[in-house]
């Protein structure tokens, strides 16, 4: 009966924590446009996650 002192609010804390960090990703703007996301995946040509990667890929491309 004792652990529950310590399991009730280490939960409470939990919870929290887990509506915090939810709260912050969308205020950051990560739930945006899921659509645009979803089909992004499916072109055939997609531009990379960054400039480097489009980089590397040109130069994987022109090497013998």
């Amino acid at each position: 009966m004792e652990v529950l002192y310590l399991l009730i609010p280490m939960s409470a804390v939990l919870v929290l924590l887990i509506l915090g960090v939810f709260g912050w990703a969308v205020h950051r703007g990560q739930f945006e446009d899921l659509e645009r996301e979803g089909q992004r995946i499916l072109e055939a040509e997609g531009e990379g996650v960054d400039g480097s990667q489009r980089v590397a890929d040109q130069i994987g491309k022109n090497s013998p």
